[in-house]
């Protein structure tokens, strides 16, 4: 159920669509760095890695811009619905999606090259 508590849901053809149309969108992957060597976007990605938040949590507001649209992505969509949640409830950002089936729905529905895992 989403809220104004929660992500959007955005489906990969509907990413798709909005960066072919060059839209500012922010992708941030949640991933591991092992995850993101087997299968990654051909796209600008943020690696904001959720076991490395102590790395990076401090300059979140330096990485990530309140102005412009952010996706997170992940594997399947489940830790990049929980950054999504912090986010919008913890550090006040408006504009959050969560890409439903992470990078595997991105491969099946978008393009076939990026590895399944």
């Amino acid at each position: 159920m989403e809220s104004s508590e929660t992500p959007k849901t955005m489906r990969a053809r509907e990413l798709q669509l909005r960066l072919e149309q060059g839209e500012a969108i922010q992708l941030v992957d949640v991933r591991e760095e092992a995850e993101l060597e087997l299968a990654r976007l051909a796209h600008p990605v943020l690696h904001l890695p959720l076991s490395r938040s102590a790395e990076w949590v401090d300059r979140l507001g330096e990485l990530l811009s309140r102005d412009r649209p952010i996706v997170v992505l992940c594997h399947a969509g489940v830790r990049s619905w929980q950054l999504g949640c912090w986010l919008i409830q913890a550090q006040g950002y408006g504009a959050v999606w969560n890409l439903q089936g992470g990078i595997d729905s991105w491969s099946l529905e978008v393009d076939s090259s990026v590895p399944r895992y």
